[in-house]
């Protein structure tokens, strides 16, 4: 009998930690499969993801730079996928290639499990960025009432294609508008990669926000990054990137794998003590 076996796809991929999680997990729960990375050019993406059953998965993780190409080439999408227009998690169905995205549902599973269920219900949200993460971020944020959302990019043509994406909750903002935002914010995201190992510092005075704002970076490498150091020392409340990475893992393994797994704080250990190696 095969055992299953799923992978996580991207160019490069020898930086995830998804075959740490999911390996884990496997042990944890005593099943037969593994999980690995599988590098895959650009060029090659579209073969690849065409004839993934044929090399021998059962499905798997997509990551930079292949999110978009993976929607474009799924039979089916769920819901969060066709609105963000992009997706992290594979499986096969029939032999058809089905997509989700849930980088959003990883992304409030965090914030719920680190400070309890998150309701916006009308309360402003300022998000840095307006890439992919920043679609999931704002799909997830508009599920849970809140508005306005504004979106901050230091290019502004990209925060309004994102803007026009999701309605007009969905404001666009210029960096030089952040100082003016953050007074009314409540909860604030950073989704570039700004702040992360190897990028450069992400750079904003927190001092306008309010003094029950939350604030959250998507970056887990370093786990505390510079804008996390800076709303502790204004004692709001900061939530790490990892729990997202973590939480976003789960309906995959439970689609190739067949059980649902469980976040814990063992894993989250296994998880960090890699982060903390680099």
């Amino acid at each position: 009998m095969t055992i299953p076996v799923a992978c996580v796809i991207g160019w490069p991929v020898a930086h995830s930690r998804s075959p740490i999680i999911h390996r884990f997990w496997l042990q944890e729960l005593g099943l037969s499969g593994d999980y690995v990375r599988q590098p895959v050019a650009p060029e090659e993406i579209q073969a690849f993801l065409k004839n993934l059953a044929e090399r021998g998965y059962v499905g798997g993780n997509v990551t930079v730079p292949h999110k978009e190409a993976a929607f474009a080439a799924a039979t089916e999408v769920d819901a969060a996928g066709q609105a963000v227009g992009a997706v992290n998690t594979l499986w096969i169905d029939g032999g058809q290639l089905i997509a989700s995205n849930t980088d959003s549902l990883g992304f409030l599973a965090n914030l719920d499990e680190k400070i309890g269920p998150v309701d916006g219900s009308g309360r402003p949200a300022s998000v840095l960025g307006a890439g992919g993460a920043a679609r999931a971020t704002v799909w997830a944020l508009l599920s849970r009432g809140f508005e306005p959302i504004h979106v901050v990019n230091r290019t502004i043509d990209r925060a309004e294609v994102l803007a026009t994406r999701f309605g007009k909750s969905v404001r666009p903002a210029s960096w030089s508008d952040l100082p003016r935002l953050l007074r009314e914010t409540k909860l604030l995201v950073n989704t570039t990669s700004l702040g992360m190992v190897g990028q450069p510092e992400l750079v904003v005075d927190l001092a306008p926000l309010p003094e029950d704002a939350i604030v959250t970076d998507l970056v887990y490498v370093p786990i505390e990054t510079g804008l996390l150091r800076a709303a502790r020392a204004r004692r709001l409340v900061a939530v790490d990137g990892l729990g997202m990475l973590l939480h976003q893992a789960a309906p995959g393994f439970e689609r190739w794998f067949g059980k649902r797994p469980t976040v814990t704080p063992e894993l989250r250990a296994a998880v960090l003590a890699t982060i903390e190696a680099q």
